[in-house]
This record gives C-alpha cells, sequence and structure tokens, in this order.
C-alpha cells in the first residue's frame, strides 16, 4: 500500500513510518515544514515522499482531497500540546481530522486516527474536550476508520519522554497528590509497529477502537522511581504536591508554554490510563516488553492494572 503518515516527522509519525516501510509499504510524510524533514527522520525514511500540511487550514472536505489523493490509507499522527495561533486545538484535533474522514469516506481509504486514552464528557481541559470531538466527528464520518488510543508513550526523541527522564533523575520528586490513576506505559516503537499492523487490516467493527498499553501500569510516582532507578540506586524523596497548588502550577505552565506539564494532563493522571482490553499484543503477535529496564520495579504494579485508585 502507500500510506499517508500525518505528523510523520513526530514522535508518532516517525515509528508508524518506519514500521510501516519495513513491512514493505510505500510510505508519504505529511509535515508542517518539508524543509526540515531530512534533519528529523531516520536515515532510512529520508528518501520518502513528503506533502506539506498544515491542519489550521484543512478545515474542509475539499481541502483534503490533493493531500490524500493516490493513497490508500491514512494514519493521522497530528497533535499539539498547545495552541499557537491559529493552530487551535479545535482546528487540529476536532475539524481538521473531521475534514479528513470525509475525504476518506468518499474515496474508500482506510483511516487510522491516534487519539488518547482517558477521554470523557467529564474532562475540563480545552485539549481533551477537542480531542474527544475529533473522535465523535470521525465515527460518524462513514469512512473505514480505526480509531487507536495508546497510554503514555516513552521513548527515545519524544518531548514529553524527555522532560520525565529528566525529572525522575532530581533527588526530590514533586508529585500531584491526587495522581493517582495507573498508566499503562508502553514503548512508542512498538506502538509503531501495531498501528502499521492495523493499517494491513480490514476496516472491520472489530478495529474501529482500540486501546493499547504496555504490560505493567504504574501510578506516576512509581514510573519515575522506575526511572530513577536507571540512573541511581538511591530512592529520590518524594514530596505530594496538594491538588489545589498543583492545578495552579498546571495552569502556570500552560499559559508560559513551560514543560509537557499541562492541565489536561494533569486531569488524565487522576484516573486510571489502562486499556481495556489491551490490544496491543493481538496486533503484535507477541506480548509487549517491559518498558523499564528493571522489570521488578514495575512488575508489581501488573496484576492490579484494572484496580481503581485507593481514594
Amino acid at each position: 500500500m502507500r500510506v499517508l503518515v500525518l505528523g510523520g516527522t513526530g514522535f508518532i509519525g516517525r515509528h508508524v513510518a518506519a514500521a510501516l516501510a519495513a513491512r514493505g509499504h510505500q510510505v508519504s510524510i505529511g509535515t508542517r515544514q518539508p524543509a526540515r524533514a531530512a534533519r528529523r527522520l531516520p536515515a532510512a525514511l529520508r528518501a520518502c515522499e513528503l506533502r506539506e500540511v498544515h491542519f489550521e487550514r484543512l478545515a474542509k472536505r475539499s481541502d483534503w482531497h490533493v493531500l490524500v489523493a493516490g493513497c490508500h490509507a491514512v494514519v493521522n499522527a497530528v497533535g499539539i500540546l498547545r495552541p499557537r495561533g491559529p493552530a487551535t486545538y479545535d482546528r487540529v484535533h476536532h475539524l481538521a481530522p473531521a475534514a479528513l474522514a470525509g475525504a476518506c469516506a468518499l474515496g474508500g481509504r482506510r483511516l487510522v486516527h491516534v487519539s488518547a486514552l482517558g477521554l470523557s464528557d467529564a474532562a475540563r481541559s480545552r485539549f481533551l474536550q477537542s480531542k474527544l470531538a475529533g473522535e465523535r466527528a470521525i465515527a460518524a464520518s462513514g469512512a473505514p476508520y480505526s480509531i487507536v488510543r495508546p497510554s503514555l508513550l516513552e521513548g527515545e526523541g519524544g518531548f514529553g519522554a524527555r522532560w520525565l527522564r529528566w525529572f525522575a533523575r532530581w533527588p526530590v520528586h514533586f508529585v500531584p497528590a491526587d495522581a493517582r490513576g495507573r498508566i499503562a506505559v508502553l514503548d512508542v516503537a512498538e506502538l509503531g509497529e501495531a498501528i502499521a499492523v492495523l493499517c494491513e487490516k480490514p476496516a472491520s467493527a472489530e478495529w474501529r477502537e482500540v486501546e493499547v498499553g504496555g504490560p505493567a501500569a504504574p501510578e506516576m510516582a512509581e514510573f519515575l522511581a522506575a526511572l530513577r532507578a536507571w540512573h541511581s540506586p538511591r530512592p529520590a524523596l518524594r514530596v505530594l504536591v496538594p491538588a489545589w497548588l498543583a492545578r495552579i502550577v498546571s495552569h502556570l505552565c500552560d499559559f508560559a508554554r513551560f514543560s509537557p506539564f499541562s492541565y489536561g494532563h494533569l486531569e488524565l493522571l487522576r484516573h486510571d490510563n489502562v486499556p481495556r482490553p489491551n490490544r496491543l499484543p493481538e496486533l503484535l503477535g507477541r506480548a509487549p516488553l517491559p518498558f523499564v529496564g528493571r522489570r521488578s520495579e514495575l512488575a508489581d504494579s501488573a496484576p492490579v492494572a484494572l484496580r481503581r485508585p485507593a481514594l
């Protein structure tokens, strides 16, 4: 197949594109800045066709026809942590994906849309609200679609992953007191492989909503402790930040555009972020690898992956 990977130079998109190419597919990369793509892509992908894509300008179905021409399938791995100018949450997470789904429905093209676990009507964050609106628009489009909802991603080259690794090295870990949700951390390379396999599957009802995660489900404090264990045998001092203060800090980070910590992510940390059921082993054809190097650090969390956090 020829597959267009939107956001193909980003954290998730690079791994999806690499997995598709490794499986023998032709890959086109959709990116905002084709001139800078070479420096962000691995050598194996630098010969891929590049298509310039700006989601904030693609709110109508007709805007997509030329961009998806010649492709059998489209993977949408585009997302923004914070809005910037015309690239608002609604345009990037809702209107553009809805228009893309309409174009895929018209042409009968397979659409795989990468969303997130933990979305609900109760969310107050505009980030999460826009993600949910995008999912619902795609579901109503008539396109042959799959919506993929991963848990927290780890791996080289991720903005959030780099911050978490850096923060984990600190001798003191500041953790929101209400961040008691469990997170099924998974390796982004395995997510890329799973999405590549999903592109090859028919768009049946069985694969409409696909939740994926790793084999263990620690709380954020436990995950930080496991990351720190890579670098130091001495555990960090854990300081619980009151919920009201964590919320203020999250809003300040959003306002200052500082760090991956945002109000939306704080909301996600309050609830379990665990796939039910986890389709990752089925897509990979094997058990997912435990991400954290010291398996014992997280293995004890696996049996309680579906347990609600203690109040």
